[in-house]
């Protein structure tokens, strides 16, 4: 039984590469804009958000490679209420940053786990991030050193990069932060044999 990551994010890859986890990429097509679209209009809760599109992408490839494990991923940022996407253009960027200055968001952090076509674990973790209040002229120069990296995650940042001096205080854990439960699955990976005790 092989362990399928279902998703693209070369983040979440190098997480398991480096937690030695053998693993396989098989990312998952589906319309998760749609799918968290819905889920606000209907008032679903954050972490209920980040759970059903992790459960919705492990899934949709647990649907065509029944015989393997498969984990789907996802992360919600949410400021004040509001769930933010990850930004399209540098403009959304920048106002993305705008919102997050000065103040303290939350990233949730959702794991899912298909096995035989039927979902046999789940973890959601949350941390709290405090940004510190940022200029006009540091935004712009930001987003004008990372390029396209700002589109790459919903708070327009890498904290394990340049992104680190958005921030004056994170509480939570680290890799909840980089969009994965990880402890607590390499805890499940352990119960089922696939790590060593």
């Amino acid at each position: 039984m092989a362990f399928i990551l279902a998703s693209g994010s070369q983040t979440r890859a190098d997480m398991l590469t480096n937690a030695g986890i053998a693993f396989e990429v098989d990312p998952a097509r589906v319309d998760e804009d749609a799918v968290k679209t819905a889920l606000v209009a209907d008032g679903a809760p954050p972490r209920d958000i980040a759970d059903a599109l992790a459960d919705l992408k492990a899934r949709a490839v647990a649907m065509r490679r029944p015989e393997d494990m498969v984990m789907g991923a996802d992360q919600i940022l949410v400021c004040d209420g509001k769930i933010f996407s990850k930004a399209d253009t540098r403009e959304e960027a920048a106002e993305t940053l705008k919102a997050l200055s000065g103040k303290s968001h939350q990233l949730l952090s959702a794991a899912v786990i298909y096995e035989g076509g039927q979902p046999t674990w789940r973890a959601v973790d949350t941390v709290k991030l405090s940004v510190r209040p940022l200029s006009d002229a540091f935004i712009e120069g930001y987003l004008d050193a990372i390029g396209d990296a700002a589109f790459w995650s919903v708070g327009a940042y890498q904290i394990e990069g340049r992104g680190a001096q958005l921030f004056t205080k994170v509480e939570g854990d680290h890799f909840t932060v980089l969009g994965l439960p990880l402890f607590a699955l390499l805890d499940f990976l352990r119960r089922r044999g696939m790590m060593p005790l």
